[in-house]
Formats: C-alpha cells, structure tokens, sequence
C-alpha cells in the first residue's frame, strides 16, 4: 500500500451531536488541504437493497459501507489531503480505519462528539425531516456511544458548546494528540 501522506480525523456521535457542521467546519479551518466525507452520503448512494444502517438486517451493508468509506479516505490522505470523516462510528467501525495508521497516515485520530441524551434528542428533533428524528432509535445509537471503555477520553461533551467552540476544543485536542488512535 502506498504511503498515506494526510491525517484521517473519524468524527462520531449520535444523531444530533453536531458532526454534520463540525466535520465541514474542520476541514475549511484546516492549514492543509482538507477535505471533509459525510457517512450519510454513502449511505445515501445505495440505490436498491437499502436497508435502514440503525436495523440489524443493516450489518452487512454497514461493513461495506465502512469498507469504502475508510478506502475513500485512504485515497484522499495519499493524495496529501487532511480527511474528516463524519458520522456515526462506533469503535466496532474503527479497524478499517486503524490500519491506515498502520499503513503510514500521519495520524488516524477518533473524536466522539457527545452531548447529554436530552440536547441530544432535542438537536436531534429540530433537524430536517428527512434526518433521523424518532426518540427510539436515536437513544439507542446514544447508548451506543455512551460507554467506549478505553475510548472514553475520545469523548468530547458538547452540551451547551456552539459550533465554533466545538471545532476549537477538537482542533485543541487533535494538536494535542489526544485523539489520535494506535494502529
């Protein structure tokens, strides 16, 4: 595999932390070419077949989807590009994209956008109907990101934090190395 020149930076969070403006934000800040892939959008390529990514007859199209999304990634970062991958990543996503540290990136970091359940479900309800918007499964996928063992010092608590503040404390704790990921 050819030499990854660009940092990877997986952005995740349940529905409503704020990863779809953020990881845009990340990588217009950014002093390097960057460019940001939204997980939603290849879901969003799948044409017949689709099934729901929250369901569990999903598993399979989910690892595909993972697959290609941490290759486009990986094309973007030996290209020279700083990458944000946003959406919702759940440490049981995270090999395809370990190994690109593995394969040479100059970082593979992994940032857990988390506020409280309730501004969850609150950001969650006030988006676009065509989001993801039922209390259920969104505190379910809440739950699946509320303990990440020794992953839990990649938790960033949004509650109460405006866009701006958000970018600024992942940007402080990505200089930092504090997110970074171990291959």
């Amino acid at each position: 595999m050819a030499r990854v020149s660009g940092n990877v930076i997986v952005l995740s969070g349940p529905p409503g932390a704020g990863k779809t403006t953020v990881g845009p934000m990340l990588a217009r800040r950014s002093d390097r070419p960057a460019v940001c892939l939204a997980l939603d959008a290849m879901f969003r390529s799948i044409g017949a077949g689709f099934v729901l990514p929250f369901l569990p007859a999903a598993r399979e199209q989910n690892g595909v989807v993972i697959a290609a999304t941490a290759a486009a990634a990986a094309a973007f970062a030996r290209g020279g590009y700083d990458v944000v991958v946003e959406g919702i990543f759940g440490p049981w996503y995270l090999p395809p994209f370990r190994a690109l540290s593995g394969a040479g990136a100059a970082s593979v970091s992994y940032v857990v956008l988390r506020p409280d359940l309730s501004t969850t479900l609150s950001r969650a309800q006030d988006r676009d109907e065509r989001e993801l918007r039922d209390a259920g499964p969104i505190t379910g996928l809440y739950e699946a990101l509320a303990d990440l063992g020794e992953l839990e010092r990649h938790v960033l608590d949004t509650t109460g934090l405006s866009p701006a503040q958000t970018v600024a404390l992942v940007q402080e704790g990505l200089a930092a190395g504090r997110y970074r990921l171990s291959p």
